[in-house]
């Protein structure tokens, strides 16, 4: 064989940093790719990979104990068959890794040595959780261009977030804010321009779909937007554009992982609302503040490390401007629902934080533009349990919190589903408390949720055992349960239909049907969805009949009377076919 032939062979395969930056040395402007990079295919594994309950152990063999350089690593994963497969959890296990004092330097210098030479999935998956764990600011540029590969985002910006913020938010939007309207911003970002990034962030599109609360954050984080509004602060649209930044991470279901993980929150706090009353009073704008009003009262923002009394103080500087005539009139009349909603809610707004001590519990409606959910806060001793133990899912409706006297305390224990993950209980699972009473106390206890905030694998606090007093706690659920001033005709109509057909069950079954999900349309809040099963044979999968009932204007009781007495009287296919 000639020297020219044995060439490739003997040229050393491309590390995965490298071919990450000869990447991005090759993107236009030497800007990341939008969703940024693959990484290279592996070879196929010559034997079979370990089953997966297999795999946490074989892992830790291979890391125990630590081996001293990379090639050493490498043969004990090609000997176990540990893969690309199993990247995240090989770095999970070198999370939990003990390693004393005395290792720290020979760990740095091991997770170094992967990141930067690592030509295999599994050996730089461990290089940056060593690093995660021991890095310096010295490693910021490998790990940047490392978390440019979409399977490593994670991994890399969880080392980023503790050496450089800002970095781990642009390397994070570099990947997951890859809708064309993010680009600009996005690139600006990347190329820390500030003066691209001040003309960028005002013409955001604001649709929740490109501005969630993680993606809110993280621009927060990598615009440093803090400092941005205090060199700027003649910037109206940019200080209106930071307080709905900031609306969107405080009504994140991930709550605890966005707003609660935002360093600047507190100064950003500071910021919008005692320049609030500079911001043009409109309907946009009222429902920005109003959205920070009901956060500082109940959400997650009571969670902050605040200073004494002053989350007191910014909730009185907004309720007292939203209640300025030039703010409290605000309108658009293609826009009514959400105005009513501003007005509905302003009028409910507590004159001051809820008082720690004791149970609270507060139905909140979100800014109907932004289709939130509405929520039951459940608040003890002044402190909103879902975004503090749970934050995988906002808390769940009253319907299924308060009614069938959910919350009431008998002696019989009950355990009560308070919130569930948004993806599925099965998938991130619920929170759970069990209510008994005793004597004349009520007892919280044997609470059940993940162990795990969301995020990069934050432990959830424990929460103990509340006890309450009883006469006080049945007061407030009578209270709670009774309150409707949350709503408004269309759900009011949907929970009085909804609440008729199951104290009369028989009035659909002489159609041999059964009432499925019946709400407020989500895009069209002023609407309710009747929807009903119907078996036309016994053998035949039901028909899925959908009744559409706009609210007429008139009191939601007569209309939820008349609907109900519609479906006594005809057929659910008859009424449906006719209104179509």
């Amino acid at each position: 064989m000639s020297a020219q032939e044995e060439r490739p062979a003997l040229t050393p395969p491309l590390t995965l940093h490298d071919r990450a930056l000869n990447l991005l040395r090759a993107s236009p402007g030497e800007v990341p790719a939008r969703r940024g990079y693959h990484l290279p295919a592996e070879p196929d594994a010559d034997e079979e990979t370990p089953p997966w309950g297999e795999v946490d152990t074989l892992a830790e063999e291979a890391l125990t104990p630590l081996p001293p350089e990379a090639e050493a690593l490498a043969r004990r994963f090609e000997r176990l068959g540990l893969g690309a497969l199993h990247k995240y959890r090989i770095a999970r296990v070198v999370d939990r890794l003990p390693l004393p004092a005395d290792q720290e330097d020979t760990a740095r210098a091991l997770g170094r040595q992967l990141t930067r030479t690592g030509t295999s999935v599994p050996a730089v998956a461990v290089g940056l959780a060593l690093l995660a764990r021991f890095g310096e600011p010295e490693d910021v540029p490998y790990l940047s261009v490392l978390g440019l590969y979409r399977d490593f985002n994670i991994l890399a910006v969880h080392a980023l977030d503790t050496l450089d913020r800002r970095r781990s938010a642009v390397v994070w939007l570099a990947v997951n804010a890859s809708r064309p309207e993010q680009g600009p911003l996005v690139e600006a970002l990347w190329r820390d321009d500030r003066d691209a990034v001040r003309a960028e962030l005002p013409v955001l599109p604001t649709e929740r779909r490109l501005l969630s609360g993680d993606v809110a954050r993280r621009i927060a984080d990598a615009s440093r937007l803090a400092d941005l509004l205090d060199e700027q602060p003649a910037d109206t649209r940019l200080l209106a554009r930071a307080g709905l930044l900031l609306a969107r991470m405080g009504r994140s279901p991930d709550a605890a992982r966005d707003l609660l993980a935002y360093g600047d929150a507190l100064r950003l706090y500071e910021s919008v609302v005692t320049r609030a009353d500079e911001l043009p009073p409109t309907l946009d704008h009222a429902a920005t503040l109003l959205s920070l009003a009901l956060d500082l009262s109940s959400g997650s923002t009571v969670l902050l490390d605040w200073p004494p009394g002053r989350r007191t103080e910014l909730l009185d500087t907004l309720r007292h401007l939203l209640a300025e005539p030039r703010w409290a009139e605000v309108s658009e009349p293609d826009q009514q629902h959400r105005t009513d909603w501003l007005r509905r809610t302003l009028r409910r707004l507590p004159e001051h934080p809820l008082p720690p001590g004791g149970l609270r519990i507060e139905v909140v409606v979100g800014d109907p533009a932004d289709r939130q959910r509405v929520e039951t806060r459940i608040l003890v001793d002044g402190r909103p349990v879902v975004p503090e133990v749970f934050g995988h899912g906002a808390a769940n409706r009253p319907e299924h919190v308060l009614s069938d006297g959910q919350l009431r305390a008998t002696a019989e224990p009950r355990e009560v589903q308070l919130a569930v993950a948004d993806c599925a209980e099965e998938c991130c699972g619920a929170l759970y408390v069990t209510i008994r009473r005793d004597g004349p106390e009520v007892v919280w206890e044997n609470w059940r949720y993940p162990s795990m905030l969301p995020g990069y694998r934050t432990p959830a606090p424990e929460l103990p055992a509340h006890r309450f007093d009883a006469a006080a706690y049945d007061a407030e659920i009578t209270r709670a349960e009774t309150d409707d001033s949350w709503s408004w005709p269309a759900r009011t109509m949907a929970h009085l239909i909804r609440t008729g057909l199951a104290q009369e069950p028989e009035l659909l079954k002489r159609w041999n049907a059964k009432p499925g999900w019946i709400s407020v349309n989500p895009s069209r809040p002023d609407t309710v969805v009747v929807t009903i099963w119907q078996y036309r044979l016994p053998e035949e999968n039901p028909a899925r009949l959908r009744w559409v009932l706009p609210d007429d204007g008139t009191p939601p009781e007569s209309q939820a009377a008349a609907a109900l007495r519609r479906l006594t009287e005809e057929d659910p296919a008859t009424i449906v076919a006719g209104s179509a």
